[in-house]
């Protein structure tokens, strides 16, 4: 029986292309959104789905009723609550990170190093600073719009950068694998969220580029003293050295 079974299967090579392509696009589309807002919510929306089939078996007309309704215009819903997700994920896309992996250039043990020891020399001296590492989504649209440099990161040239009343220190550097790609970069803001009131405008910056990127970034609060990080839209405070570097880290790690 189960030969004549197999034996009634007829799929031909169209199928079989089909079914991988499909198979692919989703696959790559929850790594996309992986770690991201959207890959918790989605769970939620396919909570709605299952409970709206089982509300029409069982008869539940009202409920059918509103979830009908409701996801008559899902696509509307998920384009308004996820704009950020959707532009990075167009972003990596554009990138060439939907349809292949890129090897890119990874931070270097010594770029990590004066890195870290710019960023912490900096709030023992309470200078406010704010570095941005670029990951896979590429930042060249933020880095066009400060100085271009194209430097070795070291702990004098970020310190030169961020001392107080130097021409580029109100804005963000970006790094690019071990190299400081731009200074002065003007950065979004996040919106729409309830911050501490000792968070300033590095802080929100940082969370912004975050929240719209799969970027980490690193503030130094120059009223405090204390070192953050922002990653995936959430900020870590404080920061001691040894996690600092970790994170550095994992994130050279991640690159390829």
């Amino acid at each position: 029986m189960m030969l004549n079974f197999f034996d009634n299967i007829h799929i031909t090579w169209r199928e079989i292309l089909d079914i991988a392509v499909v198979t692919f696009i989703f696959y790559r589309g929850l790594m996309l959104i992986r770690g991201t807002r959207a890959a918790s919510v989605l769970h939620g929306f396919l909570l709605l789905i299952i409970v709206y089939y089982v509300s029409g078996e069982f008869g539940l007309n009202t409920l059918h009723w509103l979830l009908t309704n409701f996801l008559g215009s899902i696509f509307l819903v998920i384009i308004i609550l996820f704009q950020a997700d959707i532009r990075k994920a167009l972003s990596s896309v554009g990138a060439g990170g939907f349809f292949r992996s890129r090897r890119r250039e990874s931070v270097n043990e010594a770029a990590i190093n004066e890195c870290i020891l710019a960023v912490f020399q900096m709030a023992r001296a309470k200078i406010g600073a704010l570095i941005v590492f670029e990951r896979r989504v590429p930042l060249g649209d933020w880095i066009e719009r400060g100085v271009e440099l194209g430097a070795r990161p070291s702990r004098e040239l970020l310190g030169t950068i961020f001392f107080p009343d130097t021409p580029l220190h109100d804005g963000a550097v970006i790094i690019q694998g071990d190299t400081v790609a731009a200074a002065g970069c003007i950065l979004p803001l996040i919106a729409g969220v309830t911050l501490d009131a000792s968070l300033g405008t590095r802080h929100r910056a940082a969370l912004g580029i975050t929240e719209e990127t799969d970027a980490l970034a690193v503030v130094v609060s120059e009223e405090r003293g204390v070192v953050s990080v922002a990653q995936g839209g959430k900020l870590v405070s404080p920061v001691d050295e040894l996690t600092l570097k970790n994170m550095l880290w994992n994130l050279s790690a991640k690159r390829t």
